[in-house]
C-alpha cells in the first residue's frame, strides 16, 4: 500500500511521525511518501518536501514567495500523480492541504485529513466545502466531531496527540525526581500552559480528563510578575 502525507509545519512534522510509526506498526511494507521534517524521516517517511522550506509567517512574507508557495502546489500535485498512491493523508496546514484535497478529490484519490483546520473559529462554511473533498476527518479535540455532524462529515475523534506526550512524562519517574530537585513546588500531576491561543485546546483536554491546569501570561516590560489564571 503507498500513502502520499502532507504536514507544512513542525508541529505537523511531530505529529506526522507518531502517526507514521502507528501506521508502520499496523503494516511494515507500507510506502510512505511525504512532505514533512526529520521526525517523519526518522519514522520511515520518504521526504521528498522539508518543512524548513515551507515556513512563510504573515502576509507580507506570503506575497513575497508567492511565485515559490505557486510552484510548490504544482510540484505537489505532479509528485501525487506520479507516485499514486492509494490515499493521501493531510495534516493540519489548511491553505495548502484544502487545495490538494480538492484536486485528489476530483482524480478519485482518497482523501484522509487529520487535524482538522480551525474552521469552527474561523470560517464555519468550510465545512460544506470539507464535506466535498474530504472522505474521513480525524479530529483531536471532542467537539469538533459533534461539529462536524452539522455537515454530516464522516469524522473520527482520535484525541489530542499531546496528551501522549504529557502521559509519557508524567510515567517517568526519573524525570519527576529530576523536576522535584529543580522546581521546590513541582506537582507532576499538575500541568502549566502560557495562556495563548495554542494552549487553549490542551488546557481544554487535560481538565476533561481530570488534571489540573494553570494558565498564567509571562511577565511583560515593568510588570515582574506573572499572571495566573
Amino acid at each position: 500500500m503507498k500513502l502520499y502525507i502532507i504536514a507544512g509545519e513542525a508541529s505537523g512534522d511531530l505529529h506526522g511521525s507518531n502517526l507514521v510509526k502507528a501506521l508502520k506498526k499496523l503494516n511494515s511494507d507500507l510506502e510512505i511518501r511525504a512532505w514533512g521534517g526529520d521526525l517523519m524521516q526518522s519514522a520511515g517517511s520518504n521526504i521528498v518536501k522539508h518543512i524548513r522550506d515551507l515556513a512563510f509567517m504573515g502576509f507580507l512574507e506570503v506575497i513575497l514567495n508567492l511565485r515559490t508557495i505557486i510552484g510548490n502546489i504544482s510540484f505537489c500535485k505532479k509528485d501525487i500523480g506520479q507516485f499514486q498512491p492509494d490515499a493521501i493523508i493531510l495534516i493540519d496546514y489548511p491553505g495548502f492541504n484544502l487545495r490538494i484535497a480538492k484536486w485528489a478529490k476530483d482524480r478519485g484519490i482518497k482523501v484522509f485529513y487529520y487535524i482538522s483546520p480551525q474552521i469552527w473559529a474561523w470560517n464555519q462554511k468550510r465545512g460544506f466545502k470539507i464535506k466535498k473533498i474530504v472522505d474521513e476527518m480525524f479530529v483531536i479535540l471532542p467537539f469538533e466531531k459533534e461539529f462536524y455532524k452539522k455537515f454530516d462529515l464522516n469524522v473520527h475523534f482520535v484525541g489530542h496527540p499531546l496528551l501522549d506526550a504529557v502521559k509519557e512524562r508524567l510515567e517517568f519517574p526519573e524525570l519527576r525526581k529530576k523536576a522535584m530537585e529543580q522546581y521546590k513546588y513541582w506537582k507532576p500531576e499538575t500541568v502549566i500552559i502560557e495562556s495563548k491561543a495554542s494552549g487553549l485546546p490542551l488546557t481544554y483536554e487535560l481538565r476533561k480528563m481530570g488534571i489540573p491546569v494553570i494558565n498564567f501570561t509571562p511577565s511583560r516590560g515593568n510588570d515582574k510578575h506573572a499572571r495566573v489564571n
